[in-house]
């Protein structure tokens, strides 16, 4: 990484809520924002946005007749980019580049279509252009009026923090001083569900007070539960003095595959951009890591044994959301940046309610962020205060 790159401001919509106090104190507590939701008659754990935030959602919906037949991922990340562009005072004169991503981009949407489809043999007008992945970007640019850059990807899981690379990449070629990244995600879907059921890695009805239990190295079974969010974060060249966190570092790393979602059991894709994004920076001065953890017996202890080998026997604090607000697909990883910010700027450790976690004992000053995807796309970015 050629340019310091500063982290200007961060805004979500997720189970959290969407306002910084809200989303601040919901992590002060242990309780969990997973629910149960029936599909195709079968209940469901699922971690979805508050009503107060579906409410802000369905505002937007009706505010402009364009917008009534948008999917939510794409709701989602318009109302999120409204707040980050507010909150870092851009105008929409600078043409700043929009990069916002989704691992599977109108889910609700091109299922209703294609039932609609089954039955009739046609399909409506509006079924393309509503489905595509690129008109997330579009529409968010479309409703901040910026002339920029505007992409979209699909890289699963790290969908988010690959959109933190490329927006990295545009300012220092030096096309583009500021870049709007993040990622949405509406997952919560009938098809979506079955496919994660599929794979068995879903978790499973049962009595126990955590349904995600994200990082608990000691679990027997998979325990993954789908969230939904968008998350946006704004990046500008330079040390800004309004700065939330400085971009120390970037990694990535690609596996070889050995089939569709597989991933070595010490994640060597984890180590790479790990070991890449410290640079010159001493492991022992990383206070804290925000874990991918998906939730996964093979997620989770292959990243924590990739962290074993990179940082021997000085670990640093370990922690996740995803026990919290389960898993955001493409969003998650703008969502651990989050999470990150917030304990850079409050000072206080985050940690797994159902682990023995130490608690920071110095001052929280570099946070390692982590996120992967099906087909083992690691990234790792290094946030500083």
């Amino acid at each position: 990484m050629h340019k310091p790159i500063s982290i200007t401001a961060v805004s979500s919509i997720s189970p959290l809520g969407t306002s910084p106090d809200d989303i601040w104190e919901s992590y002060q507590n242990d309780a969990h924002c997973i629910s149960e939701k029936i599909f195709r008659n079968e209940s469901t754990f699922v971690a979805q946005i508050p009503i107060e935030a579906r409410q802000e959602i369905e505002t937007l919906r009706l505010s402009d007749p364009k917008y009534k037949s948008l999917d939510d991922t794409v709701l989602y990340a318009i109302h999120a980019s409204r707040q980050a562009v507010k909150k870092a005072g851009w105008k929409s004169s600078e043409n700043f580049g929009i990069n916002i991503g989704s691992s599977r981009g109108a889910t609700n949407l091109f299922e209703k279509y294609h039932k609609d489809f089954l039955k009739s043999n046609k399909t409506k007008t509006l079924s393309s252009p509503t489905t595509t992945l690129g008109n997330i970007s579009s529409w968010v640019a479309h409703d901040l009026q910026t002339k920029g850059p505007e992409i979209s990807h699909s890289i699963t899981c790290s969908t988010a923090l690959h959109a933190v690379l490329n927006g990295i990449a545009w300012i220092n070629s030096g096309m583009c001083n500021k870049f709007l990244v993040g990622g949405s995600e509406a997952p919560l879907t009938a098809f979506t569900i079955a496919q994660m059921r599929a794979l068995k890695i879903y978790a499973k009805n049962n009595d126990d007070e955590f349904p995600c239990r994200a990082l608990d190295l000691s679990k027997k079974t998979n325990t993954m539960v789908l969230g939904e969010a968008a998350s946006m974060v704004c990046l500008e060249v330079g040390e800004k003095e309004n700065a939330l966190a400085i971009i120390k570092g970037i990694g990535y790393a690609t596996e070889i595959l050995e089939h569709n979602i597989s991933i070595s059991t010490d994640a060597k894709c984890f180590q790479k951009s790990m070991q890449m994004a410290l640079g010159n920076l001493n492991p022992e001065d990383v206070d804290a890591i925000v874990m991918h953890a998906p939730g996964t017996v093979k997620g989770d202890t292959s990243e924590f044994k990739a962290i074993e080998k990179i940082f021997c026997n000085k670990i640093p604090l370990l922690t996740t959301n995803k026990w919290k607000i389960g898993h955001t697909f493409g969003a998650s990883g703008t969502l651990n940046i989050e999470l990150a910010i917030l304990m850079l700027e409050h000072q206080k450790f985050i940690s797994v309610p159902f682990l023995e976690t130490k608690t920071a004992t110095k001052k929280i000053k570099n946070i390692l962020i982590n996120a992967v995807g099906f087909g083992g796309n690691a990234v790792s970015i290094l946030l500083s205060k």
